[in-house]
């Protein structure tokens, strides 16, 4: 079964991943860095992050990544779509980045989270959770979203391992497998049809009454799909394996692989409370270099975009690093 195989991968490739981030640790890792002034602070030190600083360090420009260690990926046992790195798990693609990044001298890491943000006549000032400051020239976000969960037991414990979010980045390894989606409404018709293309059977769960509208309906029964409106208790898992989905009503369904499009957050309120706008999706608006509406700071990643990939997250790093590296000099000249 392809789930077994996926088991198989998350297990190899945590310990990979901790095989590479044992190298990785370095003194500007553990303690705090010297320097209070940068050029550029980066907080998030996930792949946009990473892409952000490594542009950045080859440039010779001082930057701070401040990261807490906590993607939102953490569960997920591969990753898919990303050219030389195709079915590695996240950790170990972030793993990797980090020793890179961490050869740049000009480069320091402090393992905290942010908690406020100052906009100041030199830039901006960031201070963490602890209360140490940190001063840049410009300031970068690549802090990602919060995934809002719905209130059914076990569900946090499937998402990103059997319970997924993108046919994309997970798709292929469980077509043609009996597949649930989690949702309802306009977006239970759009993902249901998008699913199609990787597997004929599929289970429609709305969780309750159904928003469907009657032709929407009758065209998924079309098509042979399912669709079921009874309200769910708890997801039966197996070390974050979905076994089977437990109805209130005492009934249940045996089934392995979920979808669930699920609302969010910001991950970080700092943007916001700076005055950052928001599209009406939610995400952090930029303009095509992923400046803010606020000059000097920028946001990229999952913050910005419904592109939810690895590959989408380091191409927006790099092109931020770079764009702004650009600036720093072009402004010191």
């Amino acid at each position: 079964m392809l789930l077994h195989r996926r088991k198989f991968i998350q297990w190899s490739s945590k310990a990979t991943a901790a095989f590479i981030l044992s190298f990785t640790k370095r003194s500007n890792d553990c303690f705090m860095p010297a320097n209070k002034l940068y050029d550029v602070i980066i907080v998030g030190g996930s792949y946009a992050g990473l892409a952000a600083a490594m542009a950045l360090g080859r440039a010779l420009k001082k930057v701070l990544i401040i990261d807490n260690g906590n993607p939102c990926n953490k569960q997920t046992p591969h990753s898919h779509n990303f050219l030389t790195n195709d079915g590695k798990s996240p950790a170990e693609i972030a793993a990797l980045a980090r020793l890179q990044v961490s050869r740049y001298d000009t480069v320091s890491f402090f393992n905290e989270t942010a908690a406020t943000g100052t906009i100041t006549s030199a830039g901006f000032e960031i201070a963490t959770i602890s209360g140490e400051k940190f001063s840049g020239k410009k300031l970068i976000f690549a802090t990602g979203i919060k995934d809002v969960f719905p209130q059914i037991d076990g569900f946090s414990a499937c998402w990103g391992i059997s319970v997924l979010h993108c046919p994309y980045c997970h798709g292929y390894e469980v077509r043609n497998e009996l597949t649930g989606i989690l949702a309802n409404g306009e977006a239970a018709f759009d993902f249901s049809k998008l699913i199609f293309n990787w597997t004929n059977k599929i289970v429609l769960f709305t969780n309750g009454t159904s928003s469907l509208t009657k032709d929407q309906s009758s065209k998924l029964i079309q098509r042979g799909i399912e669709i079921s409106d009874i309200e769910i208790q708890r997801f039966e898992h197996s070390n974050g394996l979905l076994q089977k989905i437990i109805f209130k009503d005492g009934t249940e369904k045996a089934i392995n692989v979920m979808y669930a499009p699920l609302p969010f957050e910001q991950h970080c309120k700092i943007p916001i409370a700076l005055g950052c706008s928001l599209t009406n999706e939610g995400y952090i608006e930029t303009d095509q270099f992923h400046e803010t509406c606020i000059p000097g700071m920028y946001a990229i990643g999952d913050a910005i975009s419904k592109m939810r990939t690895v590959a989408n997250a380091v191409a927006q790093g790099s092109i931020t690093g770079m764009n702004i590296s650009k600036k720093l000099i072009l402004d010191a000249f």
